[in-house]
C-alpha cells in the first residue's frame, strides 16, 4: 500500500514530536518535505530527518507526492495556510485551533466539502488511552448518566518557558481559551456529547507581560486578549459543565483537570493535554443504607484504563487516522466537519458571550466517531 505523503508547513516548537512520531510510530505515513518562513528551522529538520526542503508553501502544495498538508503555523496563520492548501487540492490537518474565528473555520469546512477534501486537526489527545478509556467506561454506565462536569486549565502563562511566547497574548488567535481550551472542550464533547449553548465571562489582568525565557528575556509583550476566561457549557444531553482557562493564576495542587459527575458516581479524567494518565472513579455502593454518604465521603478508586495503546506522547495519531480515513472512505476521528469546527465555535462563543452579556447558542454539529480498539493487536484504525 502506498504511504500517505505529508508536507509540513511550519517547523516551530511543536514540530519536533510530529517529526519523531511520523518517522518512528506511524510508518504508514511518509514525510515528503518541510517549509518555514525561518529557513534555518526547516533546514535543521531536513538535516535531522532527511526530506525535501521547499522554498515556500506554494512549492510544497505543487508537489504531487504530498497528500496531506500538516499546518503547524501559529494560530493567526492557520486559516490562510489551510485555505491555500485546500485551494491547491490538498487535504489538511491543522494544529489547534482550526482558525482564529468561527467564521474562518466554517469557511474552511465548506471549502473542503466543495472540493471533496478532508480537513481536521488537533488536538488528537482524545485518541489516547486516557480519554478513550473514560469514554468506554461511560458507555458501560460505570458512573451512570453524566449530569455535569468541571474542567480547569490553570497556569501563569508561557513567557517563562516558551522561546517566543508573544502570540499567546495577541489577537487574533491568542489567549488561554484558544490555546488550551481545545484539549478540554474536545475531551468534554467526546465524553458528554455536543454543546448546545455557552455563557462566558472574561478579563485581562495585566496589560503587559515580561518574557523571562531565552532568547527574548526582558522583552515586554503588549496583551490584547482576555487572559482569564470562565464559562458555563450547556450540553444537548442536558448536562452542564464549568470551564476555566487562565494565564493569570498559579496552578494549585489537587485541582483535577476534568471531573465528570454522574447519576451514580463521579469520574476524574486524566489531563486532556496528555494521552495517558490515571482514571479515578467514585461510585455509590449499591444496597447500602448509607450509600449516599459513602459516595460523598469515600476515597477515589484508581481505575486502570482498558487501553494498552497510545498512553505515551502520540501526537500525530489524529493525522495517521486521517490518512487511514482517506484509504477507507470514512470520516476522520479528528475531522473538522464533525469535531474541530464545533470546538472552535464553543471556544470563540465564550468571549462573544462575555462581550454581549448573554447565552450564545451553538449551531455547528458534533459527532464522536467510533472508539479505537483497546489493543494494538486489532486493526487500530
Amino acid at each position: 500500500m502506498k504511504k500517505t505523503g505529508i508536507g509540513f508547513v511550519g517547523v516551530g516548537n511543536i514540530s519536533g514530536i510530529y517529526l519523531k512520531n511520523l518517522t518512528e510510530k506511524f510508518t504508514d505515513l511518509e514525510i515528503i518535505g518541510v517549509c518555514d518562513l525561518v529557513k534555518e528551522k526547516a533546514q535543521r529538520a531536513v538535516d535531522a530527518y532527511g526530506m525535501k526542503l521547499y522554498g515556500d508553501m506554494r512549492e510544497l502544495f505543487a508537489d504531487p507526492q504530498v497528500d496531506i498538508v500538516l499546518n503547524l503555523t501559529r494560530p493567526a496563520e492557520h486559516y490562510e495556510v489551510s485555505r491555500a492548501a485546500l485551494e491547491a487540492g490538498k487535504h489538511v490537518y491543522s494544529e489547534k485551533p482550526l482558525a482564529a474565528t468561527f467564521e474562518q473555520g466554517k469557511e474552511l469546512v465548506e471549502l473542503a466539502q466543495a472540493k471533496g477534501l478532508l480537513i481536521g486537526g488537533a488536538p488528537d489527545t482524545f485518541l489516547g488511552a486516557g480519554v478513550q478509556g473514560c469514554r468506554k467506561l461511560l458507555s458501560e454506565d460505570v458512573i451512570g448518566r453524566p449530569i455535569g462536569a468541571a474542567a480547569h486549565m490553570i497556569c501563569h502563562g508561557h513567557e517563562t518557558w516558551h522561546p517566543d511566547p508573544e502570540f499567546y497574548y495577541r489577537a487574533p488567535g491568542g489567549g488561554p481559551m484558544l490555546d488550551m481550551g481545545p484539549y478540554y472542550v474536545t475531551a468534554l464533547c467526546q465524553l458528554i456529547g455536543p454543546v448546545k449553548s455557552v455563557m462566558g465571562m472574561t478579563r485581562t489582568t495585566w496589560p503587559t507581560r515580561t518574557i523571562t525565557s531565552q532568547p527574548l528575556n526582558g522583552t515586554v509583550i503588549e496583551v490584547d486578549v482576555p487572559t482569564h476566561q470562565t464559562a458555563l457549557l450547556r450540553f444537548c444531553s442536558g448536562a452542564i459543565a464549568t470551564l476555566i482557562t487562565t494565564f493569570d493564576a498559579f496552578s494549585m495542587p489537587g485541582v483535577n483537570n476534568i471531573e465528570i459527575y454522574g447519576t451514580s458516581g463521579n469520574m476524574i479524567v486524566p489531563d486532556p493535554n496528555n494521552f495517558g494518565g490515571e482514571i479515578k472513579i467514585k461510585v455509590k455502593e449499591k444496597n447500602s443504607p448509607d450509600a449516599a454518604q459513602n459516595f460523598g465521603g469515600g476515597a477515589w478508586i484508581p481505575f486502570d484504563t482498558p487501553y494498552d495503546i497510545y498512553s505515551e506522547n502520540c501526537r500525530g495519531v489524529g493525522l495517521a487516522d486521517m490518512a487511514a480515513a482517506l484509504q477507507q472512505g470514512r470520516a476522520p476521528r479528528a475531522g473538522a466537519a464533525t469535531q474541530t469546527l464545533h470546538v472552535l465555535e464553543v471556544l470563540t462563543a465564550i468571549e462573544r458571550s462575555s462581550a454581549e452579556g448573554r447565552e450564545i447558542a451553538i449551531e455547528s454539529p458534533f459527532e464522536a466517531q467510533k472508539l479505537l480498539p483497546v489493543t494494538a493487536e486489532e486493526n487500530v484504525f
